[in-house]
């Protein structure tokens, strides 16, 4: 009977290549978060590749097409191996919904399709498969490939199954009056710069990337003009690339840092469960949340980074003249870092999943569209616990958010020191909120989650819920002055 492999040896187990092994043992990093980082830092280097020598002036749409597609496969074969079989079934079985169904339907049967097998996956990964087993985990780029079919699908059906009059100003824009060609949809799905980490985005904004339209569509936006210039400019990235490229790496440096001094498992420590003071569980449950978010950062700047090097992601120019390639920009790390609202935190961490979000689901769903809009986000993370969990609890923390605002905030907007010292307070008590609501989302199964929320008197959801039965909930300011528009508006019609 041969020996079972030691433990420490299976964190180096992947379905993907084995031949960056000898690296992986050096540097004692898991095997599959090596070709990860390897994958993305080739992308990059490709990226500029891709912009200089195949730029839309040299080369035909097919061929930026077929080249994107091509590198973006082998990225997913190299990275997960068998694996990747499920990424190219979801990705065909949804081009055939794409082209079979019906203009009214054809959301509805991709948005089935493509969650069912996402969810049929995480399932067996996680429960079938005992946790993967191996450490490769296949479900990032399904999540990623999931958003951009129902984003498609959902503009489809916007552009040939609703009359404009029925669609907001960002449907109206987004929506698409042509289903693409097969080569169009691979190459959206499976392009190298985003398949394996993201973002998601728009198709409109892809296809005018390769075909060379995207910045001068985004100048003519804004109605750019320039002094002395008769012809829209070619901004370049580099800039761009290079600060983002410093924040991944910085990023990098910080998570292999913090993550060993303060792991999550710390948070099931005998200490800080039974023997910490509250306070101290605060402030420790902060620290540690904060350590484990700078991984994050890294891999969506870094993905960011390789789409502006290729010539995708310019967003527009502010009113001083610079040019901005924030267009897939997933996280705004000072905002995050420094959000005085559970609303603000949220809007600016996971910017394109947020968007998609609204997109699909929030804009569209006639009733309980923030428990909704918290469940599917829940779904397509995962079946891990932890993630309901935290979407659960995210529900009534955002709901009491919303009251304490409309109730409280316009006492402290009457002078400057009344304003600093609200945004100071609100400050605190959003990253406190978001570490206690986020954990589970890290710690996963169940026992550690109860045990911590034991650990903090369920502290939050109980002053939510109190909140929300004891505090008057008023509308927001703009549904308070609809009313009164309508009124005016009904008086000039009758004058």
């Amino acid at each position: 009977m041969a020996a079972e492999p030691p433990p420490s040896s299976l964190s180096f187990r992947t379905t993907g290549s084995t031949c960056l092994h000898p690296l992986s043992e050096l540097l004692a990093i898991p095997l599959d978060q090596v070709n990860f980082v390897a994958c993305q830092l080739f992308a990059l280097s490709a990226a500029f590749w891709f912009r200089i020598y195949l730029h839309p002036g040299k080369t035909s749409p097919q061929v930026r097409h077929a080249f994107a597609t091509i590198l973006g496969i082998y990225f997913v074969i190299f990275c997960f191996g068998w694996y990747s079989i499920h990424l190219f079934v979801l990705v065909l079985l949804c081009y055939g919904v794409m082209v079979t169904a019906s203009v009214s339907n054809v959301h509805r049967y991709s948005f089935c399709v493509a969650m069912g097998y996402l969810t049929i996956c995480h399932i067996s990964r996680i429960y079938i498969f005992h946790y993967g087993i191996l450490t490769t985990d296949f479900s990032g780029p399904l999540m990623i490939v999931t958003q951009k079919i129902t984003t498609l699908a959902f503009q489809v059906h916007d552009g040939l199954g609703r009359r404009a009059e029925d669609l907001s100003a960002e449907q109206h824009r987004l929506a698409i009056k042509v289903k693409p060609s097969f080569l169009e949809y691979l190459s959206y799905l499976l392009n190298f710069m985003s398949v394996i980490a993201g973002p998601c985005n728009n198709f409109k904004d892809y296809a005018a990337f390769i075909e060379g339209r995207h910045i001068h569509m985004k100048l003519l936006e804004v109605n750019w003009t320039h002094k002395g210039s008769h012809s829209l400019p070619e901004p370049s990235p580099i800039g761009a690339v290079i600060r983002k490229l410093y924040i991944a790496l910085g990023s990098l440096l910080f998570f292999l840092t913090l993550s060993k001094s303060f792991p999550i498992t710390c948070l099931a420590d005998d200490w800080f469960v039974h023997q910490a003071n509250f306070p101290a569980r605060l402030c420790y449950l902060y620290i540690v949340m904060q350590a484990a978010k700078p991984k994050y950062y890294f891999a969506w700047t870094l993905a960011d980074a390789v789409n502006n090097a290729a010539g995708f992601g310019f967003s527009g120019v502010d009113k001083n003249g610079n040019f901005h390639w924030d267009l897939l920009s997933n996280l705004n790390i000072w905002k995050i870092e420094t959000a005085t609202s559970f609303k603000m935190y949220l809007e600016n961490w996971n910017i394109q999943t947020s968007i998609w979000l609204k997109c699909i689901c929030y804009e569209r769903v006639p009733w309980y569209p923030t428990v909704l809009t918290f469940i599917l986000s829940a779904l397509w993370h995962g079946v891990y616990p932890g993630y309901y969990f935290t979407f659960l609890t995210g529900v009534p923390v955002t709901l009491a958010a919303r009251v304490v605002r409309s109730n409280y905030r316009h006492y402290f907007l009457s002078s400057k020191p009344l304003k600093v010292v609200y945004d100071a307070v609100t400050w605190a008590v959003t990253q406190l909120a978001v570490s206690y609501t986020a954990a589970p989302f890290v710690m996963l199964a169940v026992e550690p989650t109860i045990s911590l929320y034991k650990s903090m008197y369920f502290y939050l959801h109980i002053a939510s819920l109190l909140i929300i039965l004891l505090l008057p909930i008023k509308p927001p300011a703009h549904i308070q002055k609809q009313p009164q528009r309508l009124n005016s508006v009904h008086k000039k019609k009758t004058d």
